[in-house]
């Protein structure tokens, strides 16, 4: 149970923290600017834990066995940051930036779900879909 627990911890913590650190980020700087230390210290952080969490790993024979997703998700988490650090820069709140932008990729992947991955699109998926909308009308309701 604590296998299948732990991770969804670790994301929500992360996001968290993600969420507060690019809200903070100065409004005086490139986005971009901002984002090299960031990936730097993202970069040095993974070598020192795959190191420590692989005594005996050999990072290089590890890259072998890339594919596509790496470079792929390296792209899209610039534009995964650059977005909230844009959105936040424009004045959404902390509080529905990410939930906003939360309900509609959760509407988003259950199409996706379904065309790459041949997952069912369900009357309980369908009825999320409308609670999502019904959800994002409320919140951006002034």
């Amino acid at each position: 149970m604590l296998s299948y627990i732990w991770p969804i911890v670790l994301a929500v913590a992360a996001n968290t923290l993600y969420q507060i650190c690019a809200k903070s980020t100065p409004s005086d700087i490139n986005p971009l600017a901002s984002l090299t230390v960031t990936y730097t210290v993202a970069a040095l952080s993974s070598v020192i834990l795959f190191f420590a969490t692989n005594r005996s790993g050999h990072l290089l024979r590890e890259y072998s066995h890339l594919n596509w997703a790496p470079f792929v998700f390296g792209l899209a988490l610039v534009g995964l940051e650059v977005g909230f650090i844009y959105a936040y820069k424009a004045g959404w709140p902390v509080s529905t930036a990410n939930l906003v932008a939360s309900a509609f990729l959760a509407v988003v992947l259950i199409f996706v779900g379904l065309l790459l991955y041949k997952e069912q699109i369900t009357p309980n998926k369908l009825a999320g879909i409308a609670i999502c909308m019904v959800g994002l009308y409320f919140i951006n309701k002034k």
